[in-house]
């Protein structure tokens, strides 16, 4: 941000504000593997009970970083260069 600016810092400029926020997301994340001990999973297959607690969490982290990875791979593979239709 431009120092001659006259435009006010907003809430999330602030560095402590963003410690805050991940402060209390670490909190919620903890609060839900906390919770997934103490409830009664519905299982449809007999290999679903065998699975740590907290794995759907895990699985899903790991798919989405998969994605992302292969986004990347992708835009590699099948990029054009800037002036390909013209």
């Amino acid at each position: 941000m431009s120092q001659e600016s006259d435009e006010r810092p907003r809430w999330l400029d602030r560095s402590e504000n963003v410690d805050k926020i991940c402060y209390a997301l670490y909190a919620v994340c903890g609060g839900l593997l906390l919770a997934d001990l103490f409830y009664d999973r519905k299982t449809h297959f007999e290999f679903e009970t065998w699975l740590p607690t907290g794995f759907a969490g895990v699985y899903g982290l790991l798919a989405c970083v998969g994605l992302v990875l292969a986004a990347k791979l992708l835009r590699v593979l099948i990029m054009r260069s800037e002036d390909y239709y013209d």
